[in-house]
């Protein structure tokens, strides 16, 4: 359970100024980590996907 997050644990994580731009990147980056669940208003991520991921891509040293 502690590596769930969402959007805005993601940006925090990630230095990016607002949770949106996780969204924006889902859309401009198809390799990008899916959710691992999609709730009513929310997806959840699982943080060791988009830890890998942004490690990868140069976004996260």
């Amino acid at each position: 359970m502690e590596h769930l997050v969402g959007a805005a644990e993601i940006a925090e994580r990630l230095g990016w100024s607002h949770p949106q731009n996780v969204h924006t990147m889902r859309r401009r980056h198809p390799e990008f980590p899916a959710p691992v669940a999609s709730l009513r208003q929310a997806h959840v991520w699982n943080w060791l996907d988009v830890e890998a991921w942004a490690k990868a891509t140069g976004r996260l040293s």
